[in-house]
């Protein structure tokens, strides 16, 4: 069945949490059934369009604005477009929820002892020793979801569960039809 409308599903939680696993997951299986989908890593914002901004307040805001904006018009084009990025604000979230359509926001939560074990590039105990300043998670705060649409906690599910819960999700919101089972 052809793609209906572009989303812009928002994975959000701590750094290790799993967004950018659950979201390269969820992308293989919307790919599989030849739907048109994007991911924007944070990660790789930060290397390309927004490699000049800082973690400040302002910058982080900043960064979340300029990955709303290339997410809204991807989506608005019938793309379904998955981002994994922290957005540690919770008003810059509801800000782009407000204003970009179809927005789906999806908590990743993992207990912030779990994503430090995760942690395979160090950033945690590099942020804990004073190396990475306003390392969020330690020394600024991750403003949990308050409403997210959809909540993946990763520390007792699967990926596989997470991104079976995903799918399912953009299906009963009318964003796709497929098949959810494994």
């Amino acid at each position: 069945m052809p793609q209906e409308r572009g989303a812009i599903v928002w994975f959000t939680g701590l750094s290790g949490a799993g967004k950018t696993t659950i979201a390269r997951t969820v992308a293989e299986r919307l790919q599989i059934a030849n739907l048109k989908v994007e991911i924007l890593d944070g990660d790789l914002i930060r290397q390309h369009l927004a490699k000049e901004l800082g973690f400040s307040h302002a910058d982080r805001i900043e960064n979340v604005r300029r990955i709303g904006f290339v997410a809204d018009l991807l989506g608005r084009n019938g793309v379904i477009v998955l981002v994994a990025a922290i957005a540690p604000h919770r008003a810059i979230r509801e800000e782009l929820k407000q204003n970009c359509e179809g927005f789906l926001e999806v908590y990743v939560n993992s207990p912030l002892e779990v994503c430090e074990r995760r942690d395979v590039k160090g950033l945690y105990a590099k942020a804990r020793s004073g190396l990475i300043p306003n390392f969020t998670g330690i020394d600024m705060a991750y403003e949990v979801p308050l409403a997210p649409d959809l909540e993946c906690q990763t520390e007792c599910e699967t990926i596989s569960q997470s991104t079976a819960k995903v799918l399912q999700k953009l299906v009963a919101l009318g964003y796709i039809s497929i098949d959810c089972r494994g």
